[in-house]
């Protein structure tokens, strides 16, 4: 066993908590003993994703602690970074009775640091993470700033630049949450609906909820992701007759949103009650982005391919049998293609097709090199091939060694 191995982590949990005993991490987690001994013996490199979501929860620590997920970006800008990020979301100088230091820095242009918000959008979708970690506190710093120096200025362009800074949030919050830093993006969230408000709309304030409840999911707190979402749902649910586009997008974010933590909580048919809604909702709308977010039939229909795969009674053959319908060349943005065909992989592993599931993730990381480093499916799909490999296979070790995932020596 090495000593960054997923069983290495596991016995290191166990010590730290009161020098549990693998009989009460199995019993607390409803898992076997066997599982829990296999794997911190080395006898074992995996386990399916919902085992090890069990341990995680167990050990009381979030999933990507447990597989050992990068928190860092590939590079750092001598501009900026993660931890440059942590500083501009926990802002000091925000603080009630903090004195700010204001400095003597040039105020910042309105129309342009509104297009680094643009841009900075587009380097999330495309998966570029390291580059928007170098950009993001600069554009969160001059945000503040934008928005402090429109004090008496026209209602139509405060309202803009706060929504703006809003959307500015709701990336930190995203970058934060794929990198594994789930409480400075519970922060980021907080303050992008408190920017919402402040912008008078109530739309962006229903794509930070769907924002929140994918930080709670990957939390591990499934039910109050649902709970959020759905209600938040209910509440901006469009007008049959009147509801435009956009309106109908964040309606359906919302919903896709709600259907996630349902099926994590074994409850396939809320999710597919959710998911049904959605793509009503989506045949209303047709194909529409709202806030950088893309909305169409076809991300319901993805959708539907990862509530299919969770929980635990998860019917991989419906999965692919959705896959194979999904046009992919009309998902139109790069990480959610990526996202889907790390749930088919995950499929196809599952339902015994254990070239195919590689080829899928090879492919993925071809496209997305960077962006594959935090998926935590990824990193689990291609732990359970390493331990049921039928033979040694250098394709698959190395791209277990570019993941992080320990091979079993």
């Amino acid at each position: 066993m090495t000593a960054d191995s997923i069983g290495a982590r596991i016995a290191r949990l166990r010590d730290f908590r009161d020098q549990m005993t693998q009989e009460r991490l199995a019993e607390r987690a409803d898992v076997s003993v066997d599982t829990i001994r296999k794997l911190e013996q080395g006898r074992r490199t995996g386990a399916r994703i919902g085992t090890l979501r069990k341990i995680a929860s167990a050990l009381d620590v979030e999933l990507e602690r447990l597989l050992g997920q990068p928190t860092v970006t590939t590079t750092v800008d001598d501009d900026g970074g993660l931890l440059a990020l942590r500083d501009a979301i926990q802002d000091v100088d925000a603080l009630p009775g903090v004195l700010a230091d204001d400095g003597l820095d040039e105020e910042p242009d309105a129309q342009a640091w509104m297009a680094t918000v643009r841009e900075a959008r587009d380097l999330y979708w495309a998966g570029e993470y390291s580059t928007l970690a170098g950009r993001l506190p600069l554009i969160l710093r001059d945000g503040a700033r934008v928005t402090r120096s429109l004090t008496g200025a026209s209602a139509a362009s405060a309202e803009t630049a706060w929504n703006r800074l809003a959307l500015a949030y709701q990336l930190a919050a995203s970058l934060a949450t794929q990198a594994g830093h789930a409480s400075w993006a519970f922060q980021a969230v907080e303050k992008q609906l408190h920017a919402a408000e402040r912008a008078s709309d109530p739309l962006m304030s229903g794509m930070g909820v769907s924002t929140l409840s994918w930080v709670l999911l990957r939390q591990g707190r499934w039910d109050q992701a649902q709970r959020v979402a759905s209600q938040k749902a209910n509440t901006l649910e469009p007008s049959f007759s009147k509801g435009t586009p956009s309106e109908y997008a964040v309606y359906g974010n919302l919903l896709i949103a709600a259907a996630t933590p349902a099926a994590r909580r074994n409850r396939h048919d809320e999710a597919q009650a959710y998911l049904n809604l959605a793509e009503t909702a989506a045949v209303r709308s047709g194909p529409v982005q709202v806030y950088g977010t893309a909305f169409s039939r076809v991300d319901v229909q993805t959708q539907q391919v990862n509530v299919s795969i969770a929980g635990e009674n998860a019917d991989y053959g419906t999965a692919l049998d959705v896959a194979s319908r999904i046009d992919r060349s009309a998902i139109s943005r790069p990480v959610h293609s990526a996202a889907h065909r790390v749930d088919v992989a995950h499929a196809q592993y599952e339902t015994g097709d254990w070239d195919a599931a590689l080829e899928t993730l090879l492919d993925v990381e071809r496209d997305q090199p960077e962006w594959i480093r935090y998926q935590t499916l990824a990193a689990a799909t291609v732990g359970t091939m390493l331990e049921a490999e039928r033979r040694r296979d250098t394709t698959l070790r190395g791209l277990a060694a570019r993941l992080g995932v320990d091979p079993l020596i």
